[in-house]
């Protein structure tokens, strides 16, 4: 499995960014290649499932996620069901607190971590997911679709943090890669 792991801090409480990240049609407004997220079943939590569409060159792809659990405020985990491996979450960290009053570590001075983590194995992908152009292969589409993931996951996490935050700042990024494809 490959993993891709991008994080940052957030000025916010993290019971709302919680909520803000369990709203996951909201993603297509985050990301380049993602058009739309659709609700298929369920109201965010675990059993929902997602029809998330995806365009890119040519090509024009409807994957299916589900949310496979939740631990409110600090987790969201999801997993794509068809036509590949992949799956991950969203883990919010609350501010650590000195001991002292738990409320005063709330504030908007004091940030909580959020991170985007996600595990896929691009072997199991299948290849009669696509309706591909004449003369261009699965696997070219793979060559050029998967270094695009890590730019993708960096995007949406920036552009989530500064509506969180609710003003534009510089988004420090750590970015955790454990594949030789991203």
């Amino acid at each position: 499995m490959d993993e891709l792991v991008v994080s940052t801090e957030v000025y916010a409480d993290p019971e709302e960014v919680y909520a803000f990240l369990l709203d996951f049609p909201r993603y297509a407004n985050y990301s380049e290649y993602l058009r739309e997220v659709r609700t298929v079943t369920g109201d965010g939590g675990p059993g929902t499932q997602y029809a998330l569409t995806f365009a890119w060159w040519k090509i024009s792809y409807t994957a299916r996620s589900e949310v496979t659990g939740v631990d409110p405020p600090e987790r969201i985990d999801w997993e794509i069901t068809k036509d590949i491996d992949a799956g991950g979450c969203w883990r919010v960290t609350p501010p650590a607190t000195d001991g002292g009053d738990e409320s005063a570590a709330q504030t908007v001075d004091a940030p909580c971590e959020v991170a985007l983590e996600v595990e896929f194995d691009p072997g199991s992908a299948s290849a009669d997911a696509l309706d591909l152009p004449r003369l261009v292969s699965f696997d070219w589409v793979l060559k050029k679709a998967i270094p695009l993931i890590r730019s993708e996951a960096e995007q949406v996490v920036e552009r989530a943090v500064r509506d969180l935050e609710g003003s534009k700042r510089d988004v420090d990024l750590d970015v955790y890669v454990d594949s030789n494809r991203i």
